[in-house]
């Protein structure tokens, strides 16, 4: 086991791996940038050593400055958190030319999975179902019109290197599909800087829901049931549940099968996530894999016991998995709610400020995962969520009805947020029944509160 870990991120997922190294034994470094010299996580490492001003290009995305932090306080590894560096398989070799242990997948399934194109040839090769379109990345305009034609339309032009939806366009016709394309190479290369495109026929209506696994360096591998993350606003997960109000015994035996065939075509270590489309017949398509922790795993954390940071540190250890597949059992339902300083009325702007008094909520089964207090300024530069979160009931029905109790005691002032959005959300007729898909909140208003 390491006797030190530098974690190279900030936020609630700083905190949250601060806590799984103390519970560990393991001593932490936290970094932070000029404008989180207050942050929570900063204060609470044994070390903190700041590598920049504000902006990420010159703090959290500095791997030189990550890696000379470790080597100033002989941290022996590095934890990416999500977001920042997690996936990114230059730094991963840095890491390893530099003898500092990644607490993620090796560089080489990074690749091999961070290609969105490449991901899904390799998928087609091992069996796992994947969207119709191009078997790769889509060089020109002609060939592009030659497969569109052959899938039919709507279509969507999707960046090779993208995420967080970046670089992905909905082409309905076919006098549309060139502006697409260029939209959506442009944005990829501002974003990824890699501007190669593939092209996916669109699945009407279909469910998000993701498989989460965990692989050691030994070749074992397994999947912890599954999160649908369908609720989501401009490709931005907004709530995310454990069971998929559509899963059954077999579907989720089906898809965690595919899911470990993914992970054991590219040899992955580490903890990892398949996404998958599930259209309204229940079959599902392979969309991407998540080298990495996600935002959302504590749903899977809370549903099956499992703690998935201290499982990928173990890992990255060289310590064989504890759990065999046998052992993953699901038990009641698990909720999250993601919690943004942002103005949902104003178009969802972000809204930075200080925070002037907060009340958090509580109760058996109910968890917060925040790095926010009482008098600490939000910074404008980074992402606007606050905190998440999380309730468990024996059902679904009580788990809405507990996320209502949780959230109408969530108090906060100085800043604007979501909360009322999601208490709106969780109140929707169809929200309740569980009817809903990835387009719902691009349909549906529910800023009106």
């Amino acid at each position: 086991m390491f006797n030190k870990i530098l974690i190279a991120n900030r936020g609630e997922i700083a905190i949250r791996i601060i806590r799984a190294c103390r519970e560990l034994g393991v001593k932490t470094v936290a970094v932070y940038s000029t404008a989180d010299k207050t942050a929570l996580h900063a204060q609470i490492a044994d070390e903190a050593v700041c590598i920049g001003p504000a902006p990420s290009k010159d703090s959290y995305l500095n791997s030189k400055a990550l890696l000379a932090a470790c080597e100033i306080t002989g941290a022996q590894a590095i934890h990416p958190g999500f977001g920042f560096l997690s996936e990114n398989s230059h730094f991963v070799r840095l890491c390893d030319k530099c003898g500092i242990k990644f607490i993620g997948p090796g560089a080489d399934a990074m690749d091999a999975m961070g290609d969105k194109a490449n991901a899904k040839k390799t998928m087609i090769e091992n069996d796992v179902p994947v969207v119709p379109g191009s078997d790769g990345v889509v060089g020109t305009l002609e060939e592009a019109q030659e497969i569109a034609a052959k899938i039919g339309y709507p279509i969507m032009v999707k960046a090779s290197a993208g995420g967080g939806g970046r670089g992905i366009r909905l082409v309905e016709k076919p006098e549309e599909l060139e502006a697409a394309m260029t939209a959506a190479k442009q944005e990829a290369k501002q974003f990824f800087a890699n501007d190669d495109i593939y092209i996916e026929k669109f699945i009407v209506n279909p469910r998000h829901v993701e498989i989460q696994l965990l692989a050691d360096e030994h070749g074992n591998v397994i999947y912890l049931g599954e999160r649908d993350c369908s609720l989501q606003r401009r490709n931005q997960k907004v709530l995310e549940e454990s069971p998929s109000p559509i899963m059954t015994e077999d579907l989720r035996r089906r898809m965690g099968e595919a899911a470990v065939r993914a992970a054991k075509a590219c040899g992955y270590a580490n903890a990892g996530t398949v996404e998958f489309l599930v259209d309204k017949d229940l079959n599902f398509y392979f969309m991407e894999m998540n080298a990495r922790i996600q935002v959302e795993h504590p749903v899977t954390e809370m549903v099956t016991g499992v703690d998935l940071v201290k499982a990928q540190i173990n890992i990255a250890a060289g310590l064989p998995l504890q759990y065999k597949q046998e052992d993953i059992k699901l038990s009641g339902h698990v909720i999250e709610c993601r919690i943004n300083a942002e103005e949902p009325k104003n178009n969802f702007r972000p809204c930075p400020g200080k925070i002037k008094s907060i009340h958090m909520p509580g109760g058996f089964g109910v968890r917060i995962d925040t790095a926010v207090y009482q008098g600490y300024e939000i910074p404008p530069y980074y992402d606007s969520m606050i905190a998440k979160v999380l309730v468990k009931g024996e059902d679904r029905k009580e788990a809405i009805q507990k996320m209502k109790v949780a959230l109408s005691e969530f108090l906060i002032e100085g800043i604007n947020t979501n909360i009322d959005f999601q208490l709106n959300l969780l109140r929707d007729e169809d929200v309740e029944s569980g009817n809903f898909d990835i387009g719902f909140l691009n349909r549906k208003d529910l800023t009106n509160y």
